[in-house]
């Protein structure tokens, strides 16, 4: 058994969850999606042994690190995946933008569908690509794809569409039978599909992640899988990501654009932290979720028992809960102001997702159970 109840401090350690400016010393950071539990035993144990040789030069990655990933996403999500398929990159959302370079040229049009990660704009509108947003359909915290709106915002210069899976903010874990939808409409439009799915690891009980990649050979062609073992076990600031691509003219490209960049060397640590992650700390990675998985009950029923002011759903996956708070009469552009000095929380506010986030804040419950029932008494104190 291992002690998330415990938790870990974290004040002190240039954190950027803990130590930023606007994080007093009476406020509880719900906010960046990183953990506030030890991590798994077996990754410390692989990252001081590095730390133990007293020379830290410019190193490649072995067969052993490509031999844990590709054994991890057989054993773990039963998706099989060839060395030459898998790049480093040192984080995902770098991935992602060198596969928006790889799929597109500047003035394309590259599609994302709203609510959804803020750094996915970015990676549009950063490398002169042209955005294009599709809001989903939300009924009471519950996103749905909306496919026919999707599909009238496809143009001749549209290039790709980019899925987040999970999905973040809302927690969805989409279903075979969606993705299968989405996958139509883009392959109908032979547009490529750039698939951030980080927070695969994390997911509720009684649901399943799938790759979109594996629903077919077709399909698999046409995408960019973005992965890292960084949020299921904590490791963001290790800079460990693995992108995914299976067609060779593809593969190429985007090889080429890496390698521009100067970006695709890894850190001293980033082997010995994937395989003390993929090899080791599976058992770590179960209790893990059951942990979050009590977090996401207590603070869900919490609320819709105690708080009826406040519109919240269980997440499918990630450690990661949309609350509405339209019906508060906060005013959508004074909320995240209002819950870090009322509430003494910070929180992400909505609009970081995009427009139809107005009105909502994003909840980090990746903590000690202790931390979410302050933050649910502080709530229901200023909600009530």
């Amino acid at each position: 058994m291992y002690q998330f109840d415990k938790g870990i401090g974290r004040r002190g350690t240039n954190c950027v969850k803990w130590d930023a400016p606007f994080v007093g010393s009476d406020v509880t950071p719900m906010w960046i999606a990183d953990m506030d539990f030890e991590i798994a035993p077996a990754i410390t144990e692989n990252l001081m042994k590095i730390a133990g040789q007293g020379a830290f030069g410019y190193q490649f990655l072995s067969d052993k690190y490509y031999e844990a990933v590709i054994s991890w996403m057989k054993r773990r999500h039963g998706l099989v995946v060839k060395r030459e398929e898998i790049f480093y990159v040192p984080n995902v959302v770098l991935g992602m933008s060198f596969a928006v370079q790889a799929v597109s040229e500047p003035g394309d049009e590259i599609i994302i569908m709203t609510p959804v990660y803020g750094p996915f704009f970015k990676v549009v509108n950063d490398n002169g690509r042209i955005l294009s947003e599709s809001p989903m359909k939300n009924d009471s915290g519950y996103y749905t794809m909306d496919l026919e709106d999707l599909e009238s915002r496809i143009t001749v210069k549209t290039k790709a569409v980019i899925l987040c899976n999970p999905h973040n903010p809302s927690g969805r874990v989409w279903r075979k039978e969606e993705l299968k939808a989405f996958a139509d409409v883009c392959m109908k439009h032979g547009l490529y599909i750039i698939s951030d799915d980080i927070h695969s690891e994390l997911i509720s009980e009684g649901y399943e992640h799938i790759f979109i990649s594996s629903l077919s050979k077709e399909i698999k062609k046409k995408c960019v899988i973005c992965t890292s073992p960084s949020k299921g076990f904590n490791l963001a600031g290790i800079h460990v990501a693995n992108c995914f691509i299976f067609d060779e003219a593809l593969q190429e490209k985007y090889a080429e654009i890496s390698e521009k960049s100067h970006a695709a060397e890894n850190n001293a640590f980033a082997e010995a932290a994937l395989l003390g992650a993929y090899n080791d700390s599976e058992e770590w990675l179960k209790e893990l979720n059951q942990y979050i998985n009590g977090n996401l009950d207590y603070f869900v029923d919490y609320i819709q028992k105690e708080i009826p002011s406040l519109t919240v759903r269980k997440p499918e996956g990630t450690y990661l809960v949309w609350v509405d708070f339209r019906k508060t009469g906060v005013l959508p552009e004074e909320l995240h102001e209002y819950l870090l000095k009322e509430c003494r929380l910070a929180v992400n506010d909505g609009t970081f997702f995009g427009k139809p986030g107005s009105g909502y804040a994003r909840f980090n419950l990746a903590c000690p159970r202790a931390y979410v029932m302050g933050a649910l008494g502080q709530l229901k104190e200023k909600f009530t």
